[in-house]
């Protein structure tokens, strides 16, 4: 229950998943709905730590003791989202009813071509983020995505949609690169799409209030968002069963200045903790509409090695890749650009 989520071995094989693609593909969407039931009871029966985990957080979330029928159900949306994928990233949209609130604004800093930081989490669907790229055709959306993690999934979804893979930043680079690569990206007036709710291990984090309990969060997105001075929006596309997702656009800052912008050093420690705090009470929101979207099936609230860390080193800025950079760099590699 404690281990780190980038510890946890991939839910299935390279065989396993490249089956379930296949009668995705050639079975339609109806029958390979039907595979959700026995990997609903594998995780259930097999994944013991996802399992517990699970019911760990649906006793938080709906205020009682869950039952198997609750676990199921919250695995099941877990792997329906996933075999969704397959067809969001394949841009067969047209399968499925997807409902847009908030857009107006995210379209019109996107019609004046600024570039935006697009945060999202482990809630619901972030590929339903694809409906921007279909409306927009010449928009470009740039996903922060460590590829070295579950590496048998990404290889698969990558193989579906070539320009996903090509526009990819690779996590997985030290934090200069990476803020460097979204520094280019959001200069050439594209988004850039990140989850914001997982730390990397030892990375900078600041624990905040989360579902009645203290969970940690990673400073990096936000530090990177006031050094970059660029504005941020969260998305959430949330399941709602059958063929229907939500997907909510809503403006978190307009700027820099809402962010952490001319803050010292010395005050940095709490001005993040402000930010996190503002973002968590959001996400805690979307979470509580959607009980049954929440995919980190890790024990959330446990501290690992990271928790202490921005009380250990309160400038520094993991890049939501783990390697520490100091805010600092960030500063001149701004002035250098």
């Amino acid at each position: 229950m404690n281990a780190h989520w980038k510890q946890r071995p991939e839910g299935g094989s390279r065989f396993a998943i490249w089956l379930i693609r296949s009668i995705a593909r050639y079975g339609g969407r109806g029958v390979a709905r039907l595979c959700l039931y026995p990997i609903t009871a594998y995780f259930l029966l097999v994944r013991g730590p996802e399992r517990r985990a699970s019911r760990d957080y649906l006793a938080r979330v709906l205020g009682r003791s869950p039952g198997w029928l609750d676990v199921a159900r919250h695995i099941h949306t877990f792997a329906a989202t996933i075999l969704d994928r397959v067809f969001l990233l394949s841009g067969q949209l047209s399968r499925f009813d997807i409902r847009v609130e908030g857009l107006d604004a995210l379209a019109r800093r996107v019609d004046r071509g600024e570039g935006v930081l697009v945060f999202g989490s482990h809630l619901g669907s972030f590929d339903a983020l694809r409906v921007l790229v279909m409306t927009r055709p010449s928009l470009r959306v740039r996903i922060v995505l460590d590829i070295s993690h579950n590496p048998a999934l990404t290889q698969l979804l990558d193989a579906l949609n070539p320009r996903l893979a090509a526009d990819v930043i690779d996590a997985g680079q030290d934090g200069v690169a990476i803020v460097l690569a979204i520094q280019r990206a959001l200069a050439d007036g594209e988004l850039v799409a990140l989850l914001v709710d997982r730390a990397a291990p030892g990375e900078a984090v600041t624990r905040v209030p989360f579902l009645g309990d203290e969970a940690a969060f990673p400073n990096a997105p936000w530090l990177i968002a006031a050094t970059l001075r660029v504005p941020v929006v969260l998305a959430f596309g949330l399941y709602r069963g059958g063929n229907r997702y939500d997907l909510r656009f809503e403006e978190f800052s307009g700027g820099p200045d809402t962010l952490i912008q001319h803050v010292s050093r010395r005050d940095r420690r709490d001005a993040v903790t402000t930010v996190v705090r503002r973002y968590a009470a959001q996400l805690q929101a979307q979470v509580l509409d959607a009980p049954y979207n929440w995919f980190n099936f890790y024990d959330f609230w446990d501290g690992d090695d990271a928790a202490d860390e921005m009380r250990e080193h309160p400038g520094r800025v993991g890049a939501a890749t783990g390697t520490g950079v100091d805010a600092g760099e960030h500063d001149a590699m701004r002035s250098r650009s």
